[in-house]
C-alpha cells in the first residue's frame, strides 16, 4: 500500500527555483520593478560623477581675489543637477519598493493557499507522522520568511549588486590602477564567504525545524487543555514547551553567530581593502597622477561598493533562510497522497437506494503493517437496509467506515457501491453520497446555522432549521443568546457534549445523502434527548442505506440486521433475536448490557 511521504528536497539555494510557478503570473510587475531598479541604480551611480565635476569645476580652480567662487551660474547648475538626481532616485526607489512589496505579499498569499489546498487533499494517514502544528508553522513562519525575501531582500540584493557591479565599473573608469588593487584583494574574500554561507544555510533550515517542533507541541497541548488541567500537568507542559523553545533559541543563536561572523568578516575585509586603496590614491594625488575630483569620485564609488557588499552579506543570510523555508514548504506542496483519483473516473449509478458489497476485504493500517485490522470481510448490504456493526473495541468497525470513505485503501479485496468499485469513482462523487456522524463530533468556530449548513452549503435557512428539529437540536439552539446566529466557540466549547452531537446529526440529516454512517451517534445524549434524536434518526434513515456502529446495544434493536465483528473478522450476523438465540458473542454482550 502506498504511503504519503514528504519528498526529500536538496538543501541548496536551487530550492528557491520552486517559487518560479508562483512568480510567473506576475512577470509584468517584476519587469517593472526591475526597470525601476535599473533606473534608481543608474541615478545613484551618476552622483559621484556630479561631485567630481562639482569639485574640479566649482572648487578645484578659479578662486577670485576676494575669496569668492568664479562661475557662479555653473556652480548653481551643478547643485541643481545634484538635486534633480536626488529627486529622480527617490521616486524610483519609492515606486520599486511598492511594486516588489506587492509582489511579495501576492506570492506569499498564493503559496499559502496552494499548500493549504494540498493539505486538504491528503488522507488521514498523512497526519500520522506529521503533526498539524508542524504544518501550521510552515504555513505561517516559513511563508513569512519567503515574503521578506521576495518582497524586500531580493530587491535590496539586486540594488546592491547593481551598485557593486556599477561601482566597480566606474572605479575602473576613474582609476584602473586603484581598481585592479581592489579587485585583487576582494577576490581573496570569496572562499571564506562561500564556506560560511553554506553553514548559515544549514543552520537556517535547522532553526526553522526547531521552531516548527515547538509550534507543533503548542498546538497539540492547547487543543487538549481540559485534559491537561484535569491531570494538573500545566507545569510539566510549560517545561516541555520551554525546553523546545530553548532548543530553538540555541539553534537560532548558532545561526546568528555564524551570520554575524560572516557580516563582520565581509565588512572588515572590504573596508580594509578600500582604506588601503584610498591610501594609495591619496599618494597619487600628491604626485599629480589624480585630480582631487577624481579621488573624491573614487571615494564615493568605493563607498557604494562597500555599502553594496555589506547589504549583500545581510541579504545573503535572508536568502539562505528563505531557501530552507522554501524546501520545507515545497515538501508539503509536492507531497503525494496515498489515495489516488482514477485517471478516468466512472459516473455513479444513480439508483434511488444504494447497495454496498465488501468483497473479501483485508486491511492493515500503514503504521501497523503486521497487524490485520480487517481480515477477509465479506458483506453485502441491500439498498435501503439498516445494518448495525457491533463488537468489542478494536474489532474493526471504524476501519470499515474509513475504507468506505476511502480515507485509506484496502490491502486486499475490494468495496463496491451500486456494483462499482469505489476506486473507480472520484473521491468527490463517492463522498457526496455519504453522510457521517462521528463519535467525536466536529464543531467549527462559526454560528449554529453555519455549522449545520456545512452539510450542504446551498441549503436555505428553513432547511437548516428543519434538519435541526429532526435532530432535536432546535430547542436548545433557540435558547442560545442569538439563536441560530449564536457563535458556538472554538470546537464548540459553548455547547455540551450532547448538544455538539445533535449539531453533527443535524448536519448529516441536512446533507440528505444516500448512505448514512452513524458512529455511535447518540452516545453523548441523556435518555430523554436520545429518544428524541433516535426519532429523528429513524426518520432520516427512511429510504436510505444506513450503517450504524453501536457500543450500546439498546440503540440498535430496530435495525434490519446486526453484524458482529471480533478481531477484524465477521463472527456472527442476523437479527437481534436470532443472535441472542445463537448464544455467541452478541448474546454475551446483550446479557451484560440488556439483562441487567
Amino acid at each position: 500500500m502506498p504511503r504519503e511521504t514528504l519528498p526529500a528536497s536538496p538543501r541548496r539555494l536551487s530550492a528557491l527555483r520552486g517559487l518560479a510557478p508562483f512568480l510567473r503570473p506576475y512577470r509584468a510587475r517584476i519587469a517593472l520593478a526591475f526597470m525601476l531598479l535599473c533606473l534608481g541604480s543608474a541615478t545613484i551611480l551618476l552622483v559621484p560623477l556630479a561631485f567630481r565635476d562639482l569639485i574640479d569645476s566649482g572648487f578645484g580652480r578659479g578662486v577670485a581675489p576676494g575669496g569668492g567662487l568664479l562661475g557662479t551660474s555653473t556652480l548653481d547648475g551643478h547643485f541643481l543637477a545634484l538635486f534633480g538626481l536626488a529627486v529622480l532616485w527617490a521616486l524610483a526607489v519609492a515606486a520599486r519598493y511598492y511594486t516588489v512589496s506587492w509582489v511579495g505579499e501576492r506570492v506569499t498569499a498564493d503559496l499559502r493557499s496552494a499548500v493549504y489546498a494540498r493539505m486538504l487533499g491528503q488522507s488521514p494517514q498523512f497526519f500520522e507522522t506529521l503533526q498539524t502544528g508542524e504544518v501550521l508553522s510552515r504555513l505561517t513562519g516559513d511563508t513569512t520568511l519567503i515574503q521578506t525575501v521576495v518582497g524586500s531582500s531580493v530587491s535590496m540584493g539586486l540594488r546592491s549588486l547593481f551598485q557593486f557591479g556599477g561601482g566597480l565599473a566606474m572605479l575602473a573608469v576613474t582609476s584602473l590602477h586603484l581598481f585592479a588593487l581592489i579587485l585583487g584583494l576582494m577576490a581573496l574574500l570569496t572562499v571564506p564567504i562561500a564556506l560560511i554561507g553554506r553553514r548559515v544555510r544549514a543552520l537556517s533550515r535547522e532553526s526553522q525545524d526547531r521552531i516548527a517542533d515547538a509550534s507543533a507541541l503548542a498546538g497539540e497541548i492547547l487543543n487538549a487543555m481540559p485534559t491537561v488541567q484535569a491531570y494538573t500537568q500545566e507545569a510539566n507542559e510549560a517545561r516541555r514547551f520551554a525546553a523546545r523553545s530553548e532548543t530553538s533559541f540555541a539553534t537560532a543563536v548558532r545561526r546568528t553567530r555564524v551570520r554575524a561572523l560572516m557580516t563582520a568578516l565581509v565588512i572588515s575585509a572590504v573596508m580594509g581593502t578600500i582604506v588601503f586603496v584610498l591610501w594609495i590614491g591619496a599618494r597619487q594625488v600628491q604626485a599629480g597622477l589624480l585630480s582631487v575630483g577624481e579621488l573624491g569620485a573614487f571615494v564615493l564609488y568605493a563607498a557604494l561598493v562597500a555599502g553594496g557588499v555589506g547589504t549583500l552579506a545581510e541579504v545573503w543570510g535572508d536568502v539562505m533562510r528563505a531557501s530552507g523555508a522554501t524546501e520545507r514548504l515545497l515538501e508539503l506542496l509536492h507531497a503525494e497522497s496515498a489515495i489516488r483519483e482514477p485517471a478516468v473516473p466512472k459516473g455513479p449509478v444513480r439508483a434511488e437506494k444504494l447497495s454496498i458489497c465488501f468483497d473479501h476485504v483485508g486491511f492493515c493500517y500503514p503504521a501497523r503493517p503486521a497487524v490485520r485490522a480487517l481480515d477477509d470481510i465479506c458483506l453485502d448490504i441491500a439498498p435501503g437496509e439498516r445494518v448495525a456493526l457491533v463488537g468489542p473495541s478494536g474489532a474493526g468497525k471504524t476501519s470499515l467506515f474509513q475504507l468506505l470513505l476511502r480515507y485509506y485503501e484496502v490491502s486486499a479485496g475490494g468495496i463496491r457501491i451500486d456494483g462499482q468499485d469505489i476506486r473507480e469513482r472520484s473521491l468527490h462523487a463517492l463522498r457526496r453520497d455519504i453522510a457521517i456522524v462521528p463519535q467525536e463530533p466536529v464543531i467549527f468556530s462559526a454560528s449554529a446555522l453555519e455549522n449545520i449548513r456545512y452539510g450542504r452549503s446551498d441549503a436555505s435557512d428553513d432547511e437548516v432549521r428543519q434538519a435541526a428539529r429532526a435532530a432535536a437540536a432546535d430547542e436548545f439552539i433557540a435558547r442560545l443568546p442569538e439563536g441560530y446566529d449564536s457563535f458556538l466557540g472554538e470546537r464548540g466549547t459553548r455547547l455540551s457534549g450532547g448538544q455538539r452531537q445533535r449539531i453533527a446529526i443535524a448536519r448529516a440529516i441536512l446533507k440528505n445523502a444516500r448512505l448514512m454512517l452513524l458512529d455511535e451517534a447518540t452516545s453523548a445524549l441523556d435518555a430523554e434527548s436520545e429518544i428524541l434524536v433516535q426519532q429523528g434518526l429513524d426518520a432520516a434513515m427512511q429510504g436510505r442505506t444506513t450503517i450504524v456502529i453501536a457500543h450500546r446495544l439498546a440503540t440498535v434493536q430496530r435495525v434490519d440486521r446486526i453484524v458482529v465483528l471480533d478481531g477484524g473478522r465477521i463472527v456472527e450476523t442476523g437479527t437481534p433475536a436470532d443472535l441472542r438465540r445463537q448464544g455467541g458473542l452478541y448474546a454475551r454482550l446483550a446479557a451484560l448490557q440488556l439483562d441487567l
